[in-house]
């Protein structure tokens, strides 16, 4: 079958959801870097495009598992955790780890008053927990074989415990300064959670669409992996060549090139952006010349 015949059939469009809130700009940003520019207008829930055979929607990351699953969307970007909470069936596609946007993983966490007589998930038995995260703590708690009540939470969780309206309550943290800030304390991680790149399973079974799903997989982890990375170029003259090459980091090794009818090499290489300051100096103070820094957008 030819690509055309299959554009048609598919009427050319993979749809692919985004999380609407928190991820929302860092992974339009990361698809930016990826090759895709998307333009949202005001209040616009379907975002355009450049290219035709995509289609975007904005999800709450809470509702991205089941629209995938159902087939609304063909694949979308959510977190772990909303995965586990709706049961979801859908097809485990790619971790994101969102590494430079976020330096820490989502961590869902059992969280009490300070000077709380609870230090243990058996020390809640019968009391009453409070999340947004309802059945994925209901079914922790049952295979950890402690019988708790736990309730929905609308918001303002870590309220609720310091109030006394709930026990304890099961709240997602990164660095778990806000909840001590608060006068509680973490008893228990339940999970960590990133984000994830899932498809519908049926969708991953047609070759159009699952070839469309796995190419945005690899761009995305390419524009991942080159956040915080640079590229850097030089000049060295053959004499000075080692003592550079023996100080420029590189993913495997540096590429190096001799100019033409010259004693002089073309060095190359993709370094950590955290380095780049101090390693400049160091380059000059070696022999290289004409040193140049640029961006980038993807290492694969």
């Amino acid at each position: 079958m030819s690509g055309q015949t299959q554009n048609n059939e598919h009427n050319g469009k993979v749809k692919i959801g985004i999380p609407k809130g928190s991820l929302e700009e860092a992974t339009i940003e990361l698809f930016r870097k990826a090759g895709w520019r998307i333009n949202r207008g005001s209040r616009n829930y379907f975002p355009t495009v450049d290219d035709e055979e995509l289609s975007f929607s904005l999800v709450r990351a809470q509702e991205m598992s089941r629209f995938v699953e159902e087939g609304i969307l063909d694949a979308g970007i959510t977190g772990r955790d909303w995965i586990l909470e709706n049961d979801s069936e859908v097809a485990w596609v790619e971790e994101l780890t969102y590494s430079k946007v976020s330096a820490r993983p989502a961590r869902w966490v059992l969280i009490v008053p300070r000077n709380s007589p609870y230090n243990s998930l058996e020390d809640l038995k019968g009391k009453r927990v409070s999340t947004e995260l309802v059945e994925f703590t209901k079914r922790y708690f049952e295979n950890k074989g402690v019988d708790v009540k736990v309730d929905y939470s609308w918001g303002t969780t870590e309220a609720k415990v310091v109030e006394g309206i709930a026990d304890a309550a099961v709240e997602v943290t990164e660095t778990g300064s806000t909840i001590r800030a608060h006068g509680l304390k973490i008893i228990h991680e339940l999970m960590q959670s990133k984000p994830q790149y899932i498809a519908n399973k049926e969708s991953y079974k047609d070759p159009f669409k699952r070839k469309k799903i796995d190419n945005i997989a690899l761009l995305l982890k390419g524009a991942e992996k080159a956040m915080g990375m640079v590229g850097i170029k030089l000049n060295v003259h053959r004499d000075s060549l080692e003592d550079v090459v023996a100080i420029l980091p590189s993913l495997n090794a540096p590429t190096v090139a001799g100019l033409h009818q010259s004693d002089w090499y073309s060095v190359e290489s993709v370094v950590s952006e955290k380095i780049i300051r101090s390693l400049i100096p160091q380059l000059m103070d070696c022999g290289a010349e004409g040193i140049i820094e640029y961006p980038l957008n993807k290492v694969l």
